[in-house]
């Protein structure tokens, strides 16, 4: 797949997820197999620029390219100055956000509150387009609400403003997170635009992503919630869309490694303070599906410095691998019995 002159060589997207896809996150996708990693979403309000949140989003230093920095906002002139400021520090494609259904960001009339004012959407995007030589693209969802799906009007404008790819969210802004995904709308998305389309929603198992890509005729498919703890899911879906079989599990000690790593970049990139607390949650996420996952999460939740959580990183990995070679989920372990099980927790 192209987005603009860039050649994306896997058609696995990591989605865009605020407090999620910082660098070192983006980075560790990017190596298990993800063709392209978007950024946290930046707001376009000048006057946030140099607060240290947006500092460290616009922070691209040794990313692997190309670098995608998601803007949001709702008015052209700042949209454009935004992706102009964005390119100027490294950004080599710009993401439009018209997808988020946060409530913080839809009461400002950003987000997916924009999908209820086309004319403002053809603003926003042509004036982006027109301001930077690199490509732009939109990412959006089906409609603001079950009654007005409008996915496939917008992204006939937006291609027509010359939107370089659009990614679709197959939920509207009321559904948020809930309720069954609607690819039958992405696949109409498809068929009406002829730049690049990728499609999103509860695509959590390589099984399910060769499912939406046959069923919406999308170029790629984006992966959101499903990475988190779980970022090898990239590389298990390139390598079942290649062969059609799954790979074998990862093993217990090349996850232990993966997180040490995470955590090293993770780290470097925050510092010792701010690095422990936004640690907890990646570490809650790598453990939730496996036995003694809850009580190392709780142990980590109260945890100072970087030393104390990587020790309790390998106290954790060395009671896993006392259960066997490959990282098994939890009801799986739980097959093996309650004696391991209870070994694992003690």
């Amino acid at each position: 797949m192209y987005i603009g002159s860039h050649h994306i060589e896997s058609n696995l997207i990591v989605a865009p997820m605020a407090g999620v896809t910082d660098r070192p996150f983006r980075q560790l996708c990017k190596r298990m197999g993800a063709g392209l990693a978007v950024s946290e979403m930046v707001a376009s309000d000048p006057r946030l620029r140099e607060t240290l949140k947006s500092q460290r989003r616009t922070d691209h230093a040794g990313e692997v390219e190309p670098i995608a920095v998601q803007i949001a906002g709702a008015d052209p002139q700042q949209l454009a100055d935004a992706a102009r400021y964005n390119v100027a520090r490294g950004a080599q494609i710009i993401d439009i956000n018209m997808g988020c259904p946060a409530k913080k960001v839809c009461n400002v009339a950003a987000g997916s509150a924009l999908l209820r004012d086309e004319p403002l959407v053809a603003a926003i995007v042509a004036s982006v387009v027109r301001a930077v030589e690199v490509p732009v693209t939109l990412k959006i969802r089906t409609g603001w609400d079950r009654q007005h799906r409008n996915a496939v009007r917008v992204a006939r404008i937006a291609a027509e403003a010359g939107i370089a790819a659009l990614s679709v969210h197959g939920r509207t802004r009321e559904c948020g997170f809930v309720g069954p995904v609607d690819y039958d709308t992405i696949a109409e998305v498809k068929c009406a635009v002829s730049i690049p389309v990728t499609a999103n929603g509860d695509i959590d198992s390589p099984e399910k992503a060769r499912e939406v890509l046959e069923r919406t005729g999308a170029d790629a498919v984006m992966i959101g919630r499903a990475a988190q703890g779980r970022p090898w899911i990239f590389r298990e879906i390139r390598h079942y869309l290649a062969h059609g079989e799954m790979p074998p599990q990862p093993r217990v000690e090349e996850i232990r490694r993966l997180v040490l790593e995470h955590l090293a970049e993770h780290y470097a990139f925050y510092g010792e303070t701010a690095g422990v607390r936004i640690a907890r949650k990646h570490l809650g996420w790598y453990a939730s599906e496996l036995v003694g996952g809850e009580a190392f999460r709780q142990e980590i939740n109260q945890l100072e410095t970087s030393v104390a959580q990587i020790a309790a990183v390998n106290r954790f990995f060395d009671r896993l691998a006392a259960l066997g070679e490959r990282l098994e989920r939890c009801a799986c372990l739980r097959d093996a019995g309650s004696r391991e099980e209870e070994a694992l927790a003690a």
